[in-house]
């Protein structure tokens, strides 16, 4: 199997700096853990908010310590370090080699897209509050077996909220799309990344009315026929 991952974001519109952070970090027992996090309001204030959780997050998931634990001790961190003043939507999305599951850990009122083969189609969308501002918050977690036709896309409320400042009678349904993408046989992590960023820009007249990020994570059968991990990126300057 070969494991596809991505993200593509784009910032509010006339702002100089994305208030979202995206990390990677490598897991001590094998696989990868992907961290995003949007910090409250925009911009460079934001950005300062959202690097603390993802700091935090990153350190502690490169000592071995279970994404939960890692989730709450990041909240725990921003809580003392801003006195619960301020906000951040977390998510975390694990390539467990261990155990050969996706773990999916969020503290996000925005939901997180599956499909898997087995299952079909799962809307993850329990109840879920940002970290930073309540003390006992805790992240809700899932696990997914790590099997080809398996998908998951996680993103930032820009996304969902495309469209709603621009005029539109709705806003954008990040899950309709994905739905429709998958349906039409559209498995690539970064063509799923892209296209949902596009459209949700499009929603937005090209100028995005808030910070958008979207990280999928795709299983396909393997294209190289060989043990070896590899790893590219792309940026566009």
């Amino acid at each position: 199997m070969e494991v596809q991952f991505a993200v593509a974001k784009v910032t509010k519109w006339a702002t100089s700096e994305s208030g979202d952070t995206l990390e990677m970090v490598e897991r001590p027992h094998g696989g990868i853990s992907m961290i995003l996090v949007d910090g409250q309001r925009s911009g460079k204030s934001a950005k300062a908010i959202s690097n603390i959780v993802a700091r935090k997050a990153v350190q502690l998931l490169s000592e071995g310590v279970r994404d939960g634990a890692a989730a709450r001790a990041a909240h725990d961190y921003l809580y003392t370090n801003r006195g619960g003043k301020v906000s951040a939507t977390l998510n975390i999305i694990s390539v467990d080699i261990r155990t050969r599951t996706l773990v999916i850990s969020r503290n996000n009122e925005s939901p997180v897209l599956v499909h898997t083969a087995a299952d079909g189609f799962t809307l993850l969308d329990e109840p879920s509050v940002a970290v930073g501002v309540h003390r006992n918050t805790k992240p809700v977690i899932a696990e997914v077996p790590i099997e080809v036709g398996t998908l998951v896309v996680a993103f930032t409320d820009g996304l969902r909220h495309a469209g709603t400042l621009s005029g539109r009678d709705a806003a954008y349904d990040p899950d309709a799309a994905f739905r429709r993408m998958v349906g039409a046989g559209r498995c690539d992590a970064r063509d799923i990344c892209d296209q949902l960023l596009a459209e949700a820009l499009a929603m937005d007249n090209g100028r995005a009315r808030d910070d958008i990020s979207v990280m999928a994570i795709s299983v396909l059968d393997s294209r190289e026929g060989d043990e070896v991990r590899r790893l590219s990126g792309r940026l566009i300057l």
